[in-house]
């Protein structure tokens, strides 16, 4: 029985596989090299490293584009803050006189009613405020950040207490805007 199955072994190989290996020649050097000598395998080689190539320059062409916007957006940002402090200050500015112009005539009032000596710490006030307009209206706005900044790094906690009281003054104008439009 042992020999019967051998057989049908052989036989189920050669069904499986019906070329006759006995006809077959061994491997040789002209069965590796290419038939034309100008053909070869670099310009598949080369076509992956062209489309490597390629997408590695899309890549970096859309990195700079979007280096480029970036850098667009920072200064359209730039020129926007630096054209609202320009007009920040302006009002600021305007504000200042018509204080020192208030304070002079609350200073005339108070000579009249209380006597010279406190109209002289309104008149004393005034000054102090038209002066600091002064020095506001001959700075730069990039002074003025520059200022801020050097603020800041001296004094965090001062810096922040500044701007909690002008968050407060800010909001208590907004306040005041938005109640006389209702009114």
């Amino acid at each position: 029985m042992h020999g019967v199955h051998d057989k049908t072994m052989k036989d189920l190989i050669t069904m499986a596989d019906p070329i006759d290996r006995s006809e077959l020649s061994p491997m040789t050097s002209a069965d590796i090299e290419p038939a034309d000598s100008n053909a070869s395998a670099q310009p598949v080689a080369s076509s992956k490293g062209d489309a490597g190539a390629t997408l590695s320059a899309t890549a970096t062409e859309t990195q700079d584009t979007l280096k480029q916007g970036a850098s667009n957006l920072r200064g359209q940002a730039t020129d926007r803050v630096r054209l609202l402090a320009e007009d920040g200050k302006s009002k600021a500015t305007d504000a200042l006189g018509q204080l020192t112009q208030i304070l002079n005539d609350a200073a005339a009032q108070v000579d009249d009613k209380i006597g010279t000596q406190y109209g002289q710490y309104a008149r004393n006030a005034a000054d102090q405020v038209q002066s600091f307009g002064a020095k506001l209206d001959e700075t730069t706005v990039d002074e003025i950040f520059d200022e801020a900044r050097e603020l800041v790094k001296k004094s965090p906690g001062v810096a922040v207490g500044i701007a909690a009281a002008l968050g407060f003054v800010v909001a208590r104008l907004v306040s005041a805007g938005v109640e006389q439009r209702g009114a």
